[in-house]
């Protein structure tokens, strides 16, 4: 339930950063794309993955103006809230071959996916919140998404690393490591992201380079 709150919060706080920075602002975090591009991108992906929570999967199309792109997301929001808010043990759709999947699963990924892009649309906001507090996450949320990132996502996505990743938590090792990565629990859930960090790295991270 807290993952599936997360979502909420999250995207709460990307809406809010995207509007304050306006629909063509660039984003520092993806070069590629302006403010505009990144709701379209979540609006997306929410839509998506309300047709994989509820085993029926369909590529939405979200509307190209921003005004209505705007009001889109927010259905999607809310049928996704409504698809996560099953029994997290119901099997859900994979588009990973050879990996099941659940609502949970779901809940889970579409935390993290909101959050990181969270920080994409404060990126965004250069100086226009100069008195705003950068967002950090909590020990608990980061922590399970490096844990997400690692041991979930990684191998969906035919990864291969040989790393060695810790926090002052936990200690994730993958293969036989000849890079390691290691700060805060926050620092370190960014750096897996490619997002600005003060984490130390030591070695080639590419081989587990974010999609």
């Amino acid at each position: 339930m807290w993952l599936l709150e997360a979502i909420d919060v999250h995207a709460d706080g990307l809406k809010r950063a995207a509007l304050t920075a306006g629909p063509t602002a660039p984003v520092p975090n993806c070069p590629k794309w302006i403010v505009h591009d990144l709701v379209s991108h979540i609006a997306f992906v929410h839509g998506f993955a309300v047709g994989l929570a509820v085993n029926r999967p369909v590529r939405p199309e979200p509307p190209k103006d921003w005004a209505d792109v705007l009001g889109w997301w927010d259905g999607q929001r809310l049928a996704l809230r409504e698809a996560l808010g099953r029994d997290p043990g119901t099997p859900a759709f994979s588009p990973y071959p050879g990996f099941a999947a659940t609502v949970g699963d779901w809940t889970r990924r579409m935390a993290h996916e909101t959050a990181i892009h969270r920080l994409d649309a404060e990126s965004a906001l250069a100086n226009a919140l100069a008195n705003a507090l950068p967002t950090r996450f909590s020990t608990r949320f980061a922590n399970d998404g490096v844990d997400e990132f690692l041991t979930y996502l990684t191998p969906r996505l035919g990864k291969k690393a040989d790393v060695r990743v810790t926090t002052p938590e936990r200690t994730w090792t993958l293969g036989e490591p000849k890079a390691e990565l290691d700060g805060t629990a926050d620092d370190v859930y960014r750096a897996l992201w490619g997002r600005p960090h003060q984490a130390s790295v030591r070695g080639d991270l590419a081989p587990l380079a974010a999609p």
